[in-house]
């Protein structure tokens, strides 16, 4: 089964401001279109998972309840507007604590690898952050950046460190970049159904 690994925050909803944290449901946005993305995702046969650093939980900014009450929500709205998700699985440690999931360490791709039994290297992972491009990179899979989020900023860091289009100082580079999660999915859908896996 093909599968897409999501970031959260900054691809499927908008980054709160200052760096901050989605902290309850009434802080959560969805970005433009990003529930249809994920609709179209869903209609083409794609398994979804998110992959989510959520340290606002080890910085003791709000509870493990308050970020299973978000998700549930999130899920339920993107139900309804004909999507799916089929895993979520979140980092809740603080960025110091040295633990194994939080991206860009890979911890929570491999997990979902076993769970989901997923072939890590046929997956695609679509973020906007340096952290997400590197963790997809080091289980081999195929890396989208978008500009939402973060994009920005991770789009100069890639162009600026090295000419354009080439790995940063570790040697990561996303593939392809996008607007947003919607043109990514656009994209990705028609490679696949032309039987594209070629990203050059």
């Amino acid at each position: 089964m093909k599968t897409v690994f999501l970031d959260r925050d900054g691809v499927i909803n908008r980054n709160p401001p200052n760096m901050g944290y989605v902290r309850r449901w009434s802080e959560f946005s969805f970005i433009p279109n990003s529930r249809k993305a994920i609709r179209e995702l869903t209609q083409n046969g794609y398994r979804i998972i998110v992959v989510t650093n959520q340290a606002g939980i080890g910085r003791g900014l709000f509870s493990e309840d308050n970020l299973i009450d978000i998700h549930s929500r999130m899920v339920s709205e993107i139900v309804e507007a004909g999507g799916r998700i089929d895993g979520i699985y979140y980092c809740p440690h603080h960025p110091n604590a040295g633990c194994e999931c939080r991206k860009p360490k890979p911890g929570m791709l491999t997990r979902a690898g076993r769970e989901h039994n997923i072939e890590l290297s046929s997956a695609y992972l679509i973020g906007d952050s340096k952290t997400d491009i590197e963790a997809g990179q080091r289980v081999g899979a195929k890396t989208l950046l978008v500009l939402t989020g973060l994009g920005q900023e991770s789009y100069h860091h890639y162009i600026n460190t090295k000419p354009c289009g080439r790995a940063d100082k570790n040697g990561h580079r996303p593939e392809k970049i996008f607007t947003n999660l919607y043109t990514a999915t656009r994209w990705l859908i028609s490679a696949q159904l032309a039987g594209s896996r070629n990203l050059r």
